[in-house]
């Protein structure tokens, strides 16, 4: 029996790995997903670059220290963090560098426990379900309160920071939140900073963008707007953007749903009507419009 371990291939060609990965498949999923988003976008595939060279790296017997791939993405609310860290995981995963590719997305609330003895445990189950895979800490600056004396977040920082160095090889931990708060926790957090390798910052989206977001809602959900609508959502978004707590794909969201729902009630008001389907699944201007966005004093 030859035990003997072949030797690495004298050359590998970029297209071949790249296609055999599948990983031109995600992008081009990414790309569907999101709207906008270009630096984004172009970050992943920097990323994605790097991760391929160092799988090839690997083949060609290039061994080294396994790189540091723990991520923060900062940006507001609505701007496709989530969407970004599954294809990321799906991306790690495809080249090797995690086992299973899921991704276990969490709060403080789910690390952090109420009394002694409790946020140890706590922190060790999230992470068993996460290893293998991206763990995906959203708003992960509250997990540290340096107000509160008796908080026992710094129990799970620091649980996170040892597993985030000595089982890297098996665990991807990316970081979320608002990017000034971000800034202040690893500011206080210095060992957090130290282990993020890559940091992508995500921006709002601009009205154009929201409007395209909003169409591509409503043709999942298999609903349109008339002319005289999409000009009045246009309109809209213009009004909320400059409101307090507006969460950029996630407030044109609940605004399509709210225009749902005006949409039946109108429908509903005329119970002998024939409809079609067009009726059905055409929002109108009346729908937009009587929004409190268009209302406020």
């Amino acid at each position: 029996m030859n035990d003997l371990v072949p030797p690495p291939p004298a050359t590998i060609r970029l297209r071949d790995e790249i296609e055999g990965a599948g990983i031109n498949d995600v992008l081009e999923q990414l790309d569907r997903e999101l709207v906008g988003l270009k630096p984004v976008k172009t970050r992943i595939r920097e990323i994605a670059a790097l991760l391929l060279v160092e799988r090839v790296r690997q083949k060609l017997g290039l061994t080294g220290v396994t790189p540091t791939l723990h991520m923060s993405f900062t940006g507001n609310p609505g701007t496709g963090k989530t969407t970004v860290a599954l294809r990321m995981a799906d991306i790690l995963h495809k080249l090797g560098f995690v086992r299973r590719g899921h991704l276990v997305s969490v709060t403080r609330d789910d690390l952090v426990g109420q009394y002694i003895g409790h946020t140890a445990p706590r922190t060790k189950e999230v992470l068993k379900k996460a290893m293998g895979g991206v763990l995906f800490i959203d708003e992960a600056y509250y997990l540290y309160r340096p107000e509160n004396e008796r908080d026992y977040g710094q129990e799970a920082i620091e649980i996170l920071l040892q597993v985030m160095e000595n089982q890297r090889d098996d665990l991807v931990v990316i970081l979320a939140g608002y990017a000034d708060r971000m800034d202040r926790f690893f500011n206080s957090n210095p060992g957090f900073r130290s282990r993020i390798a890559h940091h992508v910052d995500f921006p709002d989206y601009e009205e154009d963008e929201l409007a395209d977001i909003g169409e591509l809602m409503l043709k999942d959900q298999n609903y349109t707007f008339s002319d005289d609508a999409r000009e009045a959502f246009h309109s809209y978004i213009a009004l909320r953007k400059q409101q307090p707590l507006f969460s950029n794909a996630r407030s044109i969201r609940n605004a399509l749903d709210r225009a749902r729902l005006r949409q039946a009630n109108r429908l509903v008001g005329d119970l002998d009507r024939q409809l079609t389907a067009k009726d059905i699944m055409t929002l109108e201007a009346s729908d937009i419009l009587s929004s409190r966005v268009f209302h406020k004093s």
